[in-house]
């Protein structure tokens, strides 16, 4: 991906909240410079105010049972004009008071393969080795043998180990397959904590990938105990060349710098946004280059193949414990086959692409495409929030 400047997307008010923000908790995190370091914010109409006294971390926020009633009644500190904060993220302007990730202290955590309409395409990758100019001759011949046979099954049930036997006798199973129908889902851990990047950010994309994509996805986020507090949304880019090489190339294909997008904010669970509500949501993707072309998609939660309780519970459990929370990418349904450049050569990320990620009860988070190795560095860790909450006398 050559590196050349690119001006960043316009963000208003009306373009990022969610349609319903009047009657939404919204969790966001505010860099003040003037502190030196990020503030736990409740968005209230045209303002976001300062819960920093309440909660230093969005993390301890979230362990407290009147965690809602804070952000929507509790006195704050300093307040932010929403539109100005907005504008700061947009241009960059880290001089300024500006949006970030709506998460601190929690593990960013994805499952993966959770969608059977979607898994054949994970499955394409691997038989094409990553080489996006064979895949449309596998995608036939998948297509041809598998058919709509595992968009009906839930996985782990017997009629799953049925159709495992069948693949296996085609000689076209695979790891893929595995975790998209077998028993156990597959979960890895996306992002380093605090390494995420919010709404109006650059996203980046590993330099060396010549074929990769968007993945826009709900996010659950919950709290030490496993138990789901909230929702946002997420861009888990997926770098489809390295991993279809090698699954064992994973970690080098999801987690780079800036590669997580999260935002625009952590809407809180409650009587009128619950958990059904996150099983019903729409989520649309618009990409537009600077090159003109523009690519849409969309992923349904409804089509999900194992429940949101299941996935969480695959995270966190007996087996293994999160005392800071932690967050979870649910999977998504969309995987763009349409060719940007050539004939078969399907889709892939260009510098300057702007990303939007949208549902209507959880806003729009947007982003731009840049590479990791241009996106602005990981600087600010866990020493720094910890000496900078200290400093401010908030520990």
């Amino acid at each position: 991906m050559p590196a050349t400047a690119h001006p960043r997307p316009v963000l208003t008010p009306d373009a990022v909240l969610p349609e319903d923000a009047d009657r939404a908790a919204l969790v966001a995190r505010v860099h003040e410079p003037e502190w030196g370091g990020p503030c736990v914010a409740a968005v209230r109409g045209e303002r976001v105010v300062d819960l920093s006294a309440h909660a230093p971390t969005v993390s301890e926020l979230l362990e407290r049972e009147d965690a809602e009633a804070i952000v929507r009644e509790a006195p704050g500190g300093r307040a932010w004009p929403l539109d100005a904060l907005l504008e700061a993220t947009a241009a960059g302007a880290r001089e300024l008071p500006h949006l970030l990730a709506p998460v601190d202290l929690q593990v960013v955590k994805a499952a993966g393969v959770t969608f059977a309409r979607s898994l054949v395409e994970r499955v394409i990758e691997e038989r094409a080795g990553g080489d996006p100019a064979l895949a449309a001759e596998v995608r036939q011949r998948v297509g041809e043998v598998v058919g709509g046979t595992v968009d009906r099954i839930r996985p782990g049930s017997p009629e799953a180990a049925r159709v495992k036997e069948f693949l296996l006798a085609e000689g076209l199973w695979s790891q893929y397959l595995e975790v998209g129908i077998g028993p156990d889902p597959e979960v890895f851990t996306k992002a380093p904590v605090l390494s995420a990047v919010g709404t109006g950010a650059e996203i980046g994309v590993l330099a060396a990938s010549a074929w990769n994509n968007p993945e826009p996805e709900a996010v659950l986020v919950a709290d030490s105990r496993g138990r789901p507090r909230g929702a946002t949304l997420g861009n888990d880019v997926n770098l489809r060349d390295l991993e279809g090489r090698s699954a064992l190339l994973l970690s080098r294909a999801k987690d780079n710098n800036a590669s997580c997008a999260l935002g625009p904010f952590v809407r809180l669970l409650d009587d009128g946004f619950d958990l059904d509500a996150v099983r019903g949501l729409d989520i649309e993707l618009r990409v537009d280059g600077a090159d003109g072309f523009v690519l849409r998609g969309s992923s349904s939660m409804r089509a999900i193949s194992r429940d949101v309780l299941e996935l969480l519970a695959a995270v966190r459990g007996p087996h293994h414990q999160y005392p800071d929370g932690f967050v979870l990418f649910t999977g998504t349904l969309f995987a763009p086959t349409e060719d940007r450049h050539a004939p078969g050569a399907g889709f892939t990320h260009e510098p300057g692409d702007v990303v939007r990620i949208a549902s209507p009860r959880l806003g729009a988070l947007v982003n731009t495409v840049t590479t990791s190795e241009r996106a602005a560095p990981w600087e600010f860790g866990l020493r720094a929030l910890m000496r900078n909450l200290a400093e401010r006398g908030l520990l």
